[in-house]
Order: structure tokens, then sequence, then C-alpha cells
């Protein structure tokens, strides 16, 4: 299946076996709109952990039949959060959701050593897919939220989390670019440095399942044209499916600037932890969290 938009992971999901979401504190329209229509999609099964009267209330106001969903009841956001990872650890969930309540406190019940969703030696990274409508076909792209500025074995488990869900998305062989600020080869630029590291780790068959090239700047990544004025020839250039930044402020960047310039939208999750997370803002639209959700069962093992 070529996919090329974000509601095409949708029907690709729809094909595979359905995942169970659990939603942690889902008290409001957005989650709760989202996760209905994941669920009349027929992509997953869900638990809201919230206040049970606020989610029937906001059912209510937007016609949904609340019997669709099975609630656990849990009016506190940080208990809601504990809870609803509690659910995922006992064989209850195989994905988790953020609903109304701050990032800080998703992340800190997901990384809680004794009730949290993290493994030993965990690397957790966020992991966009963006639907560009000045691009060809899908970026899956990373880290714009959560590490600030990786290092090389932090850089290694991106790029390994970057193949999988483009994978998992339907792309055979994804092309990654190291991202740079130039694609000349600067040995005073850590950015280059790595990704010169990593790309060559590629060539000699250290890292399977992808072309693997870098550094790029991002215009020679994405725009044929400068690729091939540029004398970049390989598979990656102009072409490139997946993005490694070299830092959070130029993953961050990139994502608001497709959001808000090019009115791109976007499915975002946290890898790394026993399940995937969605892990989108609390003003984010119903849409946005449904790919979320899709590009999550997507990945889903």
């Amino acid at each position: 299946m070529n996919i090329s938009r974000l509601d095409q992971i949708i029907d690709l999901v729809k094909t595979k076996p359905k995942k169970r979401l659990v939603a942690a504190f889902a008290n409001d329209e957005h989650t709760i709109e989202a996760v209905n229509h994941a669920v009349e999609m027929g992509i997953v099964e869900a638990t809201l952990v919230g206040d049970e009267s606020k989610i029937k209330e906001v059912c209510s106001q937007l016609k949904i039949d609340v019997a669709k969903f099975k609630i656990v009841c849990e009016k506190d956001e940080v208990k809601a959060a504990t809870r609803a990872c509690e659910l995922i650890n006992n064989g209850e969930g195989d994905v988790l959701m953020k609903g109304l309540l701050p990032t800080d406190k998703y992340m800190r019940a997901i990384l809680d050593k004794e009730k949290g969703l993290t493994p030993p030696n965990a690397i957790l990274t966020h992991v966009a897919v963006i639907e560009n409508p000045n691009y060809a076909k899908l970026l899956v792209a990373s880290d714009c939220a959560i590490i600030l500025n990786p290092d090389l074995k932090q850089k290694q488990a991106i790029l390994k989390y970057l193949i999988g869900v483009a994978k998992a998305i339907g792309v055979k062989k994804p092309k990654v670019a190291l991202i740079a600020a130039t694609e000349q080869m600067s040995p005073a630029m850590q950015a280059c440095v790595d990704a010169a590291i990593i790309s060559k780790m590629a060539a000699r068959g250290q890292i399977k399942g992808a072309e693997v090239e870098g550094p790029l700047s991002l215009d020679v990544a994405l725009d044929i044209e400068a690729a091939q004025i540029k004398g970049m020839t390989d598979g990656v250039a102009g072409n490139a499916d997946c993005l490694l930044f070299p830092n959070i402020e130029s993953g961050n960047v990139f994502y608001k600037c497709c959001t808000k310039f090019n009115k791109a939208e976007v499915g975002a999750i946290l890898v790394g932890a026993k399940v995937p997370c969605v892990l989108s803002s609390r003003g984010d639209s119903a849409k946005t969290k449904l790919y979320s959700i899709a590009v999550a069962a997507a990945f889903s093992k």
C-alpha cells in the first residue's frame, strides 16, 4: 500500500488486529471525539480514565454513546495518568494516550520507576508523521519535543525508531536524512560529525533496513533540484522519508513551521516506552489526535 496521506494510515490500521487504547484523564471534547472516531472506524477499543461524570457529560454534548467505552473513574489528573499506566502494565492496553493533563504530568507517570512504562535504560523520543502539502509523501521526523541535545547513542536510538515508524506506515526501505546546517563535512560541527559516523555505520551494514545519509542540509534532503545543483546524487538526497534532527530547536522549529506556515497535518507519538504513547498537545484538534492514534496503532506490536 503506497501511503502519502495520514488518512491512509487509518485504512492501513483497519487491516490489522484491533488495538486497545487507554486514555489518561480523558475529560475533554477533543480527546473523546478523537477516540470515538477511532472506535467507530474499528482501529481501537478504548478505555477512558478520568472523571466519569465529566466524560458522560461531554459524550452527551457530542451525542456519543458512552457505552462504547470502558470508563475507569479517577477525578485527579495525576492519579488518572498513574492508573492508565497500571492498566497498560496489567495487559489491558496496547496504546497510551494523553488527555486533558499537562505533558510534564503525563511524562512523570510514564517515567515512574515503579508504576510507569519505561524499560531499564530506555531512550524515549518523539516521532512526528507530517503530511505537508508541499511535499509528495509523508515525512517521519524526530526529535521535535523530548530530547534536548541528543548524543551519538541517543541519535542511534532515534534512528531505530524513525525506521520502525516509517516501516509501520508502509515504507518498505525508508530513506533517512541526518540533518545538519550543511551537507559539507565540518569537523567543528557536532551534527556533521555524528551524522558522518552514523552514515558510515549504515554503509557498513551496521544499520539495516534503510538508506541512511548525512550530513545533509534540509534543502538537500527534501528538494531534488537543490540536491542536483549541489551535486548530491545518492538515494536519500531530495527524496527523504525520514529526518533525524541534531537537536530539539531544529526539530521543533521545523515541526511548527510545517503546521503553522504550511498548514500541515500531523500525527505524533512517544516511542521507547513499553507501548507507543500518543503525545499531542491539549489544544490539538480531534483530527490531529485521531491521526496520532492511527500512527500509534500502526506502530504497536
